[in-house]
């Protein structure tokens, strides 16, 4: 690993945020209307599940992703639990996934019952490969007598396919719809790190049977801890009500119908989401723009620049490196840290946490490879001058 890059990274990150104090990897930014929006819910007393930045900030992100429903939950993993029981997935099942995610993928898998099963990305996108995915299938799935996809050794049935749009970089969604729909998977997306990214044209979270959104403190927008399930009309009044403790409609009685979760998300974060999505053009513009410096500064280097697959519009919610081996990867989390510039790795493989040690997979060497050699770098919108 050469220092002398990793210098210039150092110099570059340093003067594009103006500061020789402590660089985090991504630091949330206000900016807008966020201070009122909030005082209205702290002055209006309707600061827990009911008020009216729920509904605004819901129907504010629904008209954005061009989904028919968005419904607001407490967090990104809450989102991707109800979605996946929304599609169908319950005790015993297998759902495919990846292996290079972050761990709420998998645990959300397990909160319905079910285990995941790994199959390998695609380099050039950091998601799930159609081609690794269907040539598992040919090999290890048949079709059941009702039409369902079950693995052929266990007869589990495989209930949905759960791609990540890792670090907002579209997956290759037209080859995982014509795979899922030849085998008659639903496609449910994690697209919590992806607001604001296009896939030829079309948002992702939009391809699915339902999709989840994450405003984590880390994310491109933020509530300070919420999420979102994109879908259906049908759908959306189904998975609000689940959320909202399976609570039926009645002047003062409370009747609930079904076992359901209390994954609301309060006003006075739903407030914070409506100032936060006003300014989401501008933080995508900013994005774009530190992208095309880090890409530009690593152009000819040995270490390749993470760029948006062909056809997509990423929101490079986290910029990335691949360094040639993991010898040169360690030494540059070590020397950009040292010198109070955060990077990180990606996360450990799935199929190496405890927990998820005996779940089925796939051959994973690119999942493997990229584990081995990628560096996250700073890539915080810049904070609003004092």
């Amino acid at each position: 690993m050469s220092d002398v890059l990793a210098n210039r990274l150092i110099e570059f990150v340093k003067d594009h945020y103006g500061t020789n104090e402590f660089i985090p990897l991504h630091a949330p930014v206000f900016k807008g209307s966020e201070q009122t929006y909030v005082a209205n819910t702290i002055k209006s007393t309707f600061v827990s599940s009911v008020g009216e930045y729920v509904n605004r900030f819901e129907q504010d992100m629904a008209a954005y992703t061009g989904v028919e429903s968005a419904v607001a939950t407490v967090n990104g993993t809450a989102a991707l639990h109800v979605s996946l029981r929304m599609a169908g997935v319950g005790q015993g099942d297998l759902v495919i996934t990846q292996a290079l995610t972050f761990v709420a993928t998998c645990n959300a898998i397990t909160y319905c019952g079910a285990e995941p099963l790994f199959i390998d990305v695609d380099e050039s996108t950091l998601g799930l490969s159609p081609r690794s995915l269907e040539g598992w299938l040919d090999s290890h799935a048949v079709s059941d007598a009702f039409g369902r996809c079950v693995e052929q050794a266990t007869g589990r049935r495989i209930s949905a396919c759960l791609p990540m749009h890792t670090f907002g970089h579209p997956a290759d969604l037209a080859g995982l719809v014509r795979v899922c729909r030849m085998w008659n998977i639903p496609l449910v997306e994690d697209a919590a790190e992806s607001l604001g990214s296009f896939y030829h044209g079309r948002h992702t979270g939009t391809f699915g049977k339902l999709a989840a959104v994450s405003f984590n403190g880390n994310k491109i927008i933020t509530t300070g801890g919420g999420g979102m399930i994109l879908c259906d009309e049908e759908t959306g009044k189904c998975a609000k009500h689940l959320t909202t403790t399976a609570k039926k409609p009645h002047p003062y009685e409370y009747v609930h119908d079904e076992v359901g979760y209390n994954y609301r998300l309060p006003n006075i974060n739903a407030a914070l989401g409506v100032a936060q999505l006003e300014q989401l053009p501008g933080f995508l513009a900013e994005k774009r723009a530190l992208a095309s410096e880090y890409r530009h500064l690593l152009k000819g280097a040995e270490f390749k620049f993470v760029d948006e697959p062909e056809g997509c519009r990423s929101n490079f919610w986290l910029n990335a490196v691949l360094c040639p081996d993991q010898v040169s990867r360690d030494r540059l989390l070590e020397v950009t840290n040292a010198s109070n510039v955060m990077t990180r790795p990606v996360w450990q493989l799935m199929c190496d946490l405890p927990m998820y040690q005996h779940c089925t997979r796939g051959a994973l060497d690119i999942s493997r490879s990229i584990a081995e050699r990628l560096v996250n770098l700073p890539s915080s919108v810049k904070p609003a001058q004092p």
